[in-house]
């Protein structure tokens, strides 16, 4: 009972639909009937303004985070009798399945980048930075949001492997990564045709 508690706590706050609230608050509108019609940061950045994406970002980091970090502590203590990293991973997993099938959008969401960043920040804070750099790499060469994630999520698991991380960590953040690369799939044909949509920091 505890342990399904824990599970269906960080679904909920995974769920959270943030990009949806911040839209509706500050606009009065569905962001999903706007820009790529996505329900994240950037195309909250797009829609809404820097600063509601960038607080949106950091909205969606702190969901896997306190999956991560917080709830998995207060169960642990509460008796789940799961060893630690990988109870964890779990955790932060379902604050993942909740971002992307939200509950209070229709089982529908965003793409889970930035509540992943927050999973690997609290589980492996060392192959988060090894992940931002490849991020960060691409993003500087392509300035695609998606491309930069794509490459980000294949490189995980790999980073995990290379670190002699546990067993657990390398299976949930390959189904993470996987997931993310699914998520994807519409921005993969708009890169393949050559119309997916670029970052750009220069004033109009």
């Amino acid at each position: 009972m505890i342990l399904t508690t824990s599970l269906v706590l960080c679904y909920l706050i995974g769920s959270i639909p943030t990009s949806y609230l911040f839209a509706k608050a500050l606009k009065g509108i569905d962001i999903r009937q706007f820009g790529s019609g996505n329900v994240g940061a950037t195309n909250t950045y797009r829609v809404v303004g820097k600063l509601p994406g960038l607080l949106v970002l950091i909205i969606d980091i702190l969901k896997g985070l306190i999956c991560v970090a917080l709830v998995a502590k207060l169960f642990l203590r509460l008796g789940v009798a799961i060893e630690p990293a990988t109870y964890g991973m779990i955790l932060g997993f379902m604050a993942i399945v909740g971002h992307i099938w939200s509950v209070f959008l229709g089982f529908k969401g965003g793409k889970g980048v930035a509540t992943s960043a927050g999973v690997f920040i609290g589980a492996a804070p060392d192959v988060f930075l090894w992940g931002l750099l490849v991020w960060v790499a691409v993003f500087a060469w392509k300035r695609y949001v998606s491309l930069a994630s794509i490459a980000t999520a294949a490189a995980i698991p790999v980073i995990f492997s290379i670190l002699s991380r546990p067993a657990s960590y390398v299976i949930f953040g390959s189904l993470i990564c996987a997931v993310t690369v699914y998520k994807h799939y519409p921005n993969i044909k708009r890169l393949v045709r050559g119309e997916e949509n670029r970052i750009s920091f220069k004033k109009k």
